[in-house]
């Protein structure tokens, strides 16, 4: 048997974490370890949930308005602890958050292979998104084995001389979970007209704290206020620095729904309800092509170019006229809909779990025989 130290933190690392843990359980050879590290308590909380998988540690991270320096060092020291206790073969984690980069930083110290799922992803400026590109490219850095999400993320590492031997690419573990998820379809417990266009929209991201928000935010309502034949639904991230002007700018208006964030199968609804999405989610941008949902980007850099070379996701930054421009045009030009509305799924079909682990029991596999050599 080899132990394998599987860590998430928050809620996207859950999502695309759930299908690697759900396979590698079903594997007689491996010994299944869950770490939460709950850096987002109630979002993770939720899908692990959803996914039946319960947590053998949870170190209960979050604090109210942690701050980036106290919460990697709180991290760090209560992620390194588990790791000597348990000693396991391999650690995998998932994505760029301070979770993902500090597991790899205390696999470093404590000399254990660490394994990076949704690997290779990046824009290209250590600043944007913060602090997410300097988290994945020191994950990157220390990574024993990189499960690239495509071709384009293989390429990066490559150029950051990674060795090609511990590259594969795998397709992303998003498209497990959500292929699975949209099968069935769940009741949103919001009441919408089905008459009008559905704009989904997520909002959250670091970097647009403070003014960018606020101007993305006001193209929202003036889209609201100049469309009569569209709703907006926003589960709004529970951040302060988003509910506070999420409801000066957004609420009271009859026909944009501020919500709590909502569940896992419930947000995949939404996304099958929704005519367009606009979003600043890393994920959205890989989920929502597969459903055939165009996606307007509020940042100004995305490290899934993919989808914007296929023509299914467009950057548009937090600029409130080409936010507004970009969503009328979706709104009104069916030609141009449809250009985007395409199903087209770059970042997989589905079976990236199984192939992570076919690659662990091949690597695990190696490193009892180097060892017996």
């Amino acid at each position: 048997m080899k132990k394998i130290l599987c860590v998430a933190g928050t809620r996207p690392e859950a999502i695309k974490m759930a299908p690697v843990i759900l396979s590698l359980k079903k594997e007689s050879w491996a010994d299944v370890v869950v770490l939460a590290t709950a850096q987002h308590r109630e979002m993770l909380d939720q899908v692990l949930s959803i996914f039946g998988i319960v947590s053998d540690f949870d170190l209960d991270i979050m604090q109210e308005g942690q701050e980036l320096t106290d919460l990697t060092a709180r991290l760090l020291v209560a992620v390194d602890k588990v790791l000597k206790n348990e000693a396991p073969d391999i650690v995998l984690a998932q994505g760029d958050t301070t979770t993902v980069m500090t597991t790899s930083l205390a696999c470093f110290y404590n000399k254990i292979p660490f394994g990076h799922v949704e690997a290779g992803l990046r824009t290209g400026d250590i600043s944007n998104p913060f602090p997410e590109e300097m988290n994945r490219v020191v994950a990157g850095h220390l990574a024993a084995l990189h499960f690239a999400p495509t071709e384009s993320a293989r390429e990066n590492l490559l150029r950051e001389n990674i060795d090609d031997t511990i590259v594969h690419v795998t397709g992303n573990t998003v498209i497990d979970a959500l292929l699975v998820t949209a099968r069935k379809d769940f009741d949103l417990g919001i009441e919408l007209d089905e008459s009008r266009k559905l704009i989904l929209v997520t909002s959250h991201r670091r970097e647009n704290f403070g003014e960018p928000m606020r101007e993305s935010f006001a193209a929202l309502r003036d889209l609201a206020e100049r469309n009569s034949d569209v709703e907006i639904l926003y589960p709004v991230h529970p951040n302060p620095n988003v509910t506070g002007p999420a409801r000066e700018i957004l609420g009271g208006h009859s026909r944009i729904h501020l919500v709590e964030p909502l569940g896992y199968p419930e947000f995949v609804q939404a996304m099958k309800q929704a005519y367009l999405i606009i979003s600043d989610s890393g994920g959205v941008q890989e989920e929502a092509p597969a459903l055939g949902k165009p996606v307007l980007v509020l940042r100004e850099e995305t490290e899934r170019p993919e989808a914007v070379q296929a023509g299914v996701v467009r950057l548009v930054g937090t600029d409130k006229s080409l936010i507004i421009s970009e969503a009328e045009k979706l709104l009104n030009d069916s030609h141009y809909y449809s250009s985007m509305a395409q199903g087209v799924s770059p970042y997989g079909d589905g079976k990236a779990a199984e192939r992570i682990v076919s690659i662990l029991r091949k690597y695990l596999a190696e490193m009892v025989n180097n060892a017996a050599c």
